[in-house]
């Protein structure tokens, strides 16, 4: 039985794929810290963190694994129509901070969040490392919606969405996509499914197809249009 691999202070190694376990499904690996240079080997291999305050740092590889081809985004007439007709202001990396913060917001269903302060302060250095990007839904000076992740190669790492009026993140991710597979993107990682990701075309595949694919359009340098683009 795979035993729980700690993650050597002095090293970025991770273990294998395989060796995540089967409950709670995908652990692959704990403690470390989240430097730039870790949480980039461990995207670029298919691994993302996730904890909650007093727990240690863990990290992820679940099988399956929910992702997105921007070419099979599937967008309903109600939301092309709303899409039309809004009002609604949509912008990328205008305020990472704000998205990530409004992110971290308990949600109805539970008091805690994995978004610990830790946790924001290290994906705002990404952003201003370049690596990390977020979506934003104005609503004249309110930020009413968003999304954050991080951008490796032809592939983008989703992280979390957040809304406040209704429709609010899945405009931001229908703008998303768009703005990805205009630029040449191939590969959207979900991570986990959700009915609100499936309704737009997420589909769920193998850990070892995943991985595949992210070998094939991981590494390389990520496209660099991010900055002042708008609905």
């Amino acid at each position: 039985m795979p035993q729980l691999t700690w993650l050597r202070p002095d090293s970025l190694a991770f273990p294998p794929h395989h060796r995540a376990l089967a409950e709670p499904e995908g652990l692959l690996a704990a403690g470390g810290d989240l430097s730039p240079e870790r949480l980039l080997s461990a995207y670029a291999q298919g691994i993302f963190p996730w904890y909650q305050d007093g727990q240690p740092l863990l990290w992820w590889s679940p099988n399956p694994r929910t992702i997105l081809h921007p070419a099979r985004l599937h967008v309903s007439r109600s939301m092309q129509k709303f899409m039309r007709r809004t009002d609604l202001v949509i912008t990328l990396d205008r305020s990472f901070a704000e998205v990530i913060s409004a992110c971290a917001q308990p949600r109805t269903y539970t008091d805690g969040t994995w978004i610990t302060a830790e946790m924001q302060r290290a994906y705002c250095h990404l952003h201003q490392l370049g690596h990390a990007h977020s979506v934003e839904v104005w609503d004249g000076a309110e930020l009413v919606g968003g999304l954050y992740g991080v951008a490796l190669g032809k592939v983008f790492f989703g992280e979390s969405m957040f809304s406040r009026r209704s429709n609010a993140s899945k405009a931001a991710f229908i703008f998303l996509v768009r703005h990805l597979q205009s630029w040449g993107y191939e590969l959207i990682d979900c991570q986990m499914p959700t009915d609100h990701l499936l309704s737009l075309g997420a589909e769920s595949i193998s850990r070892e197809a995943f991985v595949d694919q992210l070998q094939r359009l991981g590494p390389g340098q990520t496209v660099d249009h991010w900055r002042g683009n708008e609905l």
